[in-house]
């Protein structure tokens, strides 16, 4: 009996699906966020013996404040997927430049209770980050047009000049930029 092309897409998505359902999410460098899944049939993997050199741009604020960001979940991801394919944690160089909305991200507990009715369900994602070498840098500019203070901000932020510059800066330093 033949099956035809259709019903065998559909087959083998269903199977995939399955597939990466019954994984557990792995953590192999930032520990409880960012999970993510072995994928058996990639071929293009990166390269573990390169130095990654990544600067993400995260002007996005939370979707819902009561949750962790998916954007700033997305920053462990990135780390996690790299750690998957063998490159180690000191061979990647992130940073991560939040400006815009995004800096409500970094909103110490007391003031993001007072925005959000909630505490800072990102401070556990970014504190992880920091842990294993990231770096967590706010847009001075973005502060000044909030009205904010450093003293607004989880302590362990950076206090950058602008992201307009910090980015230029590390693209000429040959960092990546991604924009979450």
């Amino acid at each position: 009996m033949l099956f035809s092309k259709p019903f065998l897409l559909v087959a083998a998505v269903l199977l995939l699906s399955f597939t990466a359902a019954g994984q557990t999410p792995q953590f192999p460098i930032v520990k409880g966020f960012g999970g993510i899944y072995e994928i058996q049939d990639a071929t293009e993997r990166p390269d573990g013996t390169l130095e990654y050199k990544i600067l993400v741009d995260l002007t996005s604020p939370s979707e819902d404040p009561k949750q962790i960001s998916r954007f700033v979940d997305n920053v462990a991801r990135l780390m996690n997927l790299h750690g998957l394919a063998g490159v180690t944690k000191d061979r990647i160089k992130l940073k991560v430049v939040l400006h815009g909305g995004g800096i409500f991200n970094v909103l110490n507990d007391e003031n993001y209770q007072k925005k959000y009715e909630v505490a800072n369900p990102n401070l556990a994602v970014f504190a992880a980050l920091e842990e294993v070498g990231a770096e967590i840098l706010v847009c001075g500019q973005s502060l000044i047009v909030r009205n904010l203070k450093t003293s607004d901000l989880w302590p362990g932020v950076t206090i950058a000049h602008s992201a307009l510059t910090t980015i230029t800066t590390y693209s000429m330093k040959g960092y990546i930029v991604l924009k979450f």
